[in-house]
């Protein structure tokens, strides 16, 4: 691939060109599925849900639902004219519950009727007859009783033990890890509408239109080629719409079909937040060898993930846990296991991140439980135990961290000189020693983050591009928007290609009828996937264009340029719309369906091992907090980010990503609190209950940068690089920030033992515990 052919400057691409959405999101123009004008006819559903966390589903009762006005039918699993199934992976996993329960929430039926009213008010006059049973509701309890959905994954590198035992200090260590609702401002809604011959049109809010495409089929007994999946827009996905809507969709189709009649299904929070999955919760145990000047030697790390009641994508999210136990830090001998256990609560799912979050706080969490035992600097420790910019080390499951690539000292030190770090190091140090209440902490960290899905044939993507006689330009393409941009920078890309403004490339919604057997838009792979298929397409089509005009001006092809909307050859050209024309009437195609797959990626599943990325991201943060050590309220101050991008495609979008995914894994990690009360009810179902963060959440220091003059060594798009993810990761350092404040609670050498989320309360809890073991509350 050579990106520059034919084309003499960058006029689209790399530069801060608005979201296609942004003016029409504010002026309240922009359509979501719930804004769409309703056929004639249309009917509203709603889920009948399990009120209890495991029993047996002895009889379902419709018949005073049905008898409510307005409703129209009601749908169970007996009603399936095709396979109760909606497992992303693993089969086994139904749209609605059959003999058994297992969370409350869970669907066992949906019912339509004529207003959205009259059928959540029928939903609920649903009798469902369910003898209990006790319910697992913790990961701990589900692993002693080796209750899993799935073997468990170990990954090793090297002879753990005897590192362990040759080490000279052996660290051991457990972290509680939250969970995380994805909270998007548009829950999940699914319009069907039925066609003849068993065609059925699906409008879905989801990340995974072919995923929908597929589970529809199969729900209703049909082929693929019967479901034809839409996707504009999505209030926010954050992974919550990867495989969950495959449930709302196929209820909706299911409706439809029986109904005739066009149904759509659009969820409450609480039942949103009930009925389907969330970031894994896990809990990890380590034992950490390390020499005497501090560096990694051998590193035993076992997590129990909750993985709800069924698969769904939790080994996929164990893989990226276990890939990124290591984050940034060379580990000669490794064993990384994930156990994925079965709870009676909601089966988990896909989360910004896909489990990398989870292994990386544990790692940073090691990194400074190490620094205080062993009385480090911090940022040394973790120095000394970088990927080695000079040697290319390997990760524990076999892929180089190679030396052209690893940007691990450049932007530690870049933050570290921007954060100014040895001054505020001394001022907050100074503050704690004189303010017994209010305390003050500093937390550096670096990520390093590995870009592509975990399972390889994921790694693919298609376009449709079409040029018109005018010089406008269609664009489809595998990709779907959920507010993060890439419906821009996929067009911008395509702009670049043909040298034309944005404003001639029409942007058009995701449908699996133009472009089939897509991938999610997931894993941060959305530009790199759907960017490269959209310029493969259009440099074809430019390739053809160039031949017809170097015909046209009796030249070489190679003297052809494009550039500013128009193509010329030496001092004469025509505008690009003119050359369109021409094309057309010389019978040459200005259409291309363009592909790609990303290349030198391999995995093997059993071993754990392989190169399962294409490449790695980079990026660090500096955060300053400050706790109220009898509230235990905590604020962060100041946050300083610096992200590698490549040469970003749009810097103005990836800027915004970047604030997003920080103040998003900051709320994670601070004010984010799933709670089920021992029913197996989860408790926090809304906004009143589950606090996400807010304006005022948001640091007010807030410095955010790019890595400069960074393109990717890999040929990427424009040689970019993802965005999407890496930096919620970022949103760690507040954590280790509050760690940092709580140990100044307490003596030299002590480690707090602080849960995430660093709540209020778990902050005190952890305040308590340090002075207790300093002697200070003996």
């Amino acid at each position: 691939m050579n990106i520059d052919v034919k084309t003499v400057q960058r006029a689209v691409v790399g530069h801060g060109i608005a979201h296609d959405s942004a003016a029409k999101q504010i002026a309240g123009e922009a359509s979501y599925i719930d804004d769409m004008p309703e056929l004639p006819g249309t009917l509203h559903a709603a889920l009948v849900i399990s009120p209890v966390a495991h029993g047996k589903l002895k009889g379902i009762d419709p018949v005073k639902a049905l008898a409510m006005p307005g409703v129209v039918a009601f749908v169970a699993a007996a009603d399936i004219p095709g396979h109760n199934e909606v497992g992303p992976i693993l089969p086994n996993e139904p749209l609605f519950a059959e003999d058994i329960v297992e969370y409350v929430g869970q669907p066992v039926g949906a019912i339509a009727a004529e207003t959205y009213e009259q059928a959540v008010k029928a939903a609920r006059a649903v009798a469902l007859d369910i003898e209990e049973l006790e319910p697992v509701l913790d990961v701990e309890t589900a692993h002693a009783r080796g209750s899993y959905v799935m073997p468990p994954q170990i990954l090793i590198e090297g002879d753990v033990d005897a590192a362990l035992a040759a080490s000279e200090h052996v660290i051991e260590g457990r972290l509680e890890i939250g969970g995380q609702d994805h909270f998007y401002l548009e829950t999940h809604i699914g319009y069907a509408v039925p066609g003849e011959d068993g065609d059925m049109v699906i409008h879905s809010s989801t990340q995974h239109p072919t995923e929908v495409q597929h589970h529809v089929a199969h729900i209703l007994g049909g082929l693929a080629n019967s479901v034809d999946v839409f996707t504009r827009r999505m209030g926010g996905g954050f992974g919550g719409k990867e495989s969950q809507p495959t449930i709302i969709a196929g209820a909706a189709a299911l409706l439809a079909r029986a109904t005739r009649r066009p149904v759509k299904m659009r969820l409450k929070r609480s039942v949103d937040m009930s009925a389907t999955g969330k970031r894994h919760d896990m809990v990890a145990t380590w034992k950490a060898g390390v020499d005497k000047d501090g560096r990694l030697r051998g590193l035993d790390i076992e997590y129990l993930a909750r993985a709800g009641n069924t698969p769904d994508l939790t080994g996929p999210v164990i893989t990226r846990t276990l890939t990124h136990s290591d984050n940034s830090y060379f580990v000669p001998a490794a064993r990384f296991a994930g156990h994925a256990c079965k709870t009676n609560t909601v089966s988990n799912t896909a989360f910004r991140g896909f489990g990398g979050p989870q292994g990386i706080i544990a790692i940073e969490a090691i990194m400074d439980q190490i620094a205080r035992e062993l009385r480090m600097d911090p940022n040394h420790l973790r120095a000394i135990n970088y990927y080695s910019p000079e040697t290319g080390e390997v990760t524990p499951y076999g892929q180089a961290v190679e030396s052209h690539q690893n940007r691990l000292v450049e932007v530690t030190e870049a933050i570290m000189a921007s954060s100014e770090w040895e001054r505020r190091r001394a001022e907050i140090d100074a503050h704690n020693a004189t303010h017994p209440i209010l305390r003050r902490g500093l937390a550096m960290m670096p990520v390093k983050f590995g870009i592509s899905f975990n399972l390889t044939s994921l790694n693919q993507a298609g376009a449709l591009v079409h040029v018109y006689q005018d010089g406008s330009v269609h664009l489809n393409h595998g990709g779907t928007e959920m507010g993060q941009g890439l419906f821009m920078k996929v067009a911008q890309v395509v702009a670049e290609v043909f040298q034309i403004g944005i404003d001639q490339v029409k942007i058009t919604a995701t449908n699996t009828g133009k472009v089939p057997n897509t991938s999610a838009t997931a894993a941060s792979t959305g530009s790199d996937l759907n960017g490269m298929a959209a310029y493969n397409a259009a440099t074809a089509i430019r390739g053809r264009m160039a031949n017809i005009a170097a015909e046209h001006f009796d030249v070489p092809v190679e003297e052809i340029i494009f550039r500013e909307g128009r193509v010329h050859a030496g001092n004469r050209s025509v505008s690009f719309g003119e050359l369109a024309k021409m094309t057309w009437a010389a019978r040459v195609q200005l259409s291309e369906a363009g592909y790609y797959a990303t290349p030198k990626i391999h995995w093997d599943p059993a071993t754990l091992k392989g190169r399962p990325f294409f490449y790695f991201t980079y990026g660090a943060a500096v955060a300053e907090v400050a706790i109220d050590t009898l509230t235990g309220e905590s604020r962060c101050l100041r946050a300083d980010l610096l992200q590698d991008c490549g040469a970003s495609l749009n810097p103005a979008i990836d800027l915004g990503q970047i604030e997003g995914a920080f103040v998003q894994g900051m709320g994670w990690l601070t004010c984010e609190e799933l709670w089920w009360d021992d029913k197996g009810r989860l408790r926090t179902i809304g906004p009143s209950t589950y606090k996400i963060p807010g304006s005022r959440d948001v640091p007010r220091e807030f410095n955010v940068a790019l890595v400069g003059n960074a393109p990717n060594a890999e040929e990427t798009v424009y040689r970019s690089k993802a965005v999407g993810e890496p930096p919620l990761m970022l949103g760690v350092s507040v954590w280790l920030a509050i760690r940092d404040a709580i140990a100044s609670c307490g003596r030299e050498g002590l480690s707090p033992h602080l849960k995430a989320p660093a709540t209020p309360e778990n902050i005190l809890h952890a305040i308590d515990d340090i002075r207790v073991r300093s002697g200070a509350m003996e």
